[in-house]
């Protein structure tokens, strides 16, 4: 038998994550790139998309995740444990996170696949001509910008040494203005040399 007919069997014919019926395929989980139906799941087009990051999360697909999680399939479980962590600014994925239970082992296959999941999706700064900003670079204001709650303008052409970027937010990065710390918008900016 073929790893998908063995997935087939095992699910039932449906999404091992979501139910669905149609346009199922395999899902490899393992982490050494060699799929077995014990590192696999068999999931439809819609899980696989989201899970492989291709299109954003929708969080009311995932409401499903409250039956899957407690699968006894370690691949299930962890995509579930996975996923639910990119949910958990949602209430209900945070509660469905907080009662899930995993053996060390799967926990830690998990959190592996997660990492690699997140170096893929490392948020990227750009300034205004679109050079990739790193922290610690220095930038150069290119408008005055009213500092909110500061009662000061940020004046154009005042140097922004030691930058930090924001990690959730391609758009914002963070700099010393006249002493105080102060979020500055990308667009606003231009990578000194």
């Amino acid at each position: 038998m073929s790893l998908e007919a063995d997935l087939l069997e095992r699910s039932q014919s449906k999404c091992e994550l979501c139910g669905a019926s149609d346009t199922l395929g395999v899902l490899d989980v393992s982490l050494d790139g060699v799929p077995d139906a014990q590192s696999s799941a068999l999931v439809c087009e819609t899980c696989r998309a989201q899970t492989a990051n291709e299109t954003d999360l929708n969080p009311h697909h995932w409401h499903c995740l409250n039956e899957t999680m407690w699968s006894d399939i370690g691949a299930v479980k962890v995509l579930a444990w996975r996923l639910l962590n990119r949910l958990k600014a949602e209430s209900w994925a945070q509660d469905l996170l907080d009662m899930l239970y995993m053996e060390e082992e799967e926990l830690s296959w998990a959190k592996a696949g997660l990492m690699d999941q997140d170096e893929g999706a490392r948020v990227i700064h750009k300034d205004s001509n679109g050079a990739v900003l790193s922290a610690g670079d220095t930038v150069i204001l290119i408008k005055d910008l009213p500092v909110k709650g500061a009662g000061f303008t940020a004046k154009r052409g005042t140097a922004v040494r030691n930058i930090s970027l924001v990690p959730d937010n391609p758009q914002h990065i963070e700099g010393r203005v006249s002493g105080q710390q102060i979020v500055i918008l990308t667009q606003f900016v231009k990578r000194s040399t």
